[in-house]
């Protein structure tokens, strides 16, 4: 019996940077599970659409399909926009079977993946009690998101950053939660001499060069790149597919 095919739902983007980091990140998720069917369809600006990918799955006579969000939390699209696309293609395509799994954070994974950027960046496993870190999200509105974002930040505190602050890179939230620059000025306020910012976002684009360009007003003295095509992230989004095709085999080894 054929395993089910992954199809792996971005946003999509104007900026061509971003549709190539979602090939290259599927490309990896490939490369470590070879005979696996990985597809990627997008919401916007870019094709395919997902419609287009489930009309070709079928007609190639496909009968299993996971579809899995490339999101970080659970905010509007993961809520309304890919379960809105998903049932109007499950009503249009009825022999095949769509699943959809969940969003990749929150995950330990993920926050390996964001350190090993910031490593990259040139911040050492050292430099961390001295160092203040910003958690620069694309931000959202949802309650449930701001949540996990400042459940991360907490999680990440507690692994030796001196000081970590949630941002967003849209205006603030409800929560208060700053913008990038405003956090780094904050941290510094605080009397924190070097600060760090970690974009928490998959793939470059118009919010990611937000969070870059209040990094280098504030002066910040790291600039970590997205998280992009990482074997963490490659991994998660396996076990996030490996969590919706075999539901109850992933409750009892979780």
């Amino acid at each position: 019996m054929a395993s089910p095919v992954l199809l792996v739902i971005a946003h999509g983007s104007r900026d061509p940077r971003h549709a190539a980091t979602v090939h290259a990140l599927t490309a990896r998720v490939r490369s470590l599970r070879s005979g696996l069917r990985v597809e990627t369809g997008f919401l916007d600006f870019n094709a395919p659409s997902v419609p287009q990918v489930l009309q070709r799955l079928a007609t190639d006579g496909a009968r299993d399909v996971i579809a899995l969000p490339l999101l970080l939390t659970r905010a509007f699209h993961a809520k309304s926009d890919i379960p809105t696309v998903l049932h109007r293609a499950r009503t249009g395509l009825p022999r095949l079977r769509i699943r959809q799994a969940e969003v990749l954070g929150p995950s330990p994974l993920l926050n390996s993946a964001l350190e090993q950027r910031l490593y990259e960046a040139g911040i050492r496993p050292g430099d961390k009690s001295s160092t203040g870190l910003v958690l620069a999200s694309a931000g959202s509105t949802d309650p449930e998101a701001i949540a996990v974002i400042a459940e991360i930040a907490r999680e990440l505190r507690h692994t030796g950053w001196c000081s970590v602050r949630p941002a967003f890179a849209s205006a603030a939230s409800p929560t208060g939660f700053p913008r990038t620059e405003d956090a780094v000025r904050a941290l510094r306020t605080e009397g924190v001499r070097r600060v760090a910012v970690a974009p928490y976002v998959i793939a470059p684009g118009r919010l990611p060069d937000r969070i870059a360009t209040g990094a280098r007003e504030a002066e910040a003295d790291v600039l970590a790149d997205v998280l992009g095509p990482s074997p963490e992230l490659a991994r998660l989004l396996l076990r996030r597919y490996d969590e919706a095709a075999v539901p109850r085999v992933a409750a009892l080894t979780a």
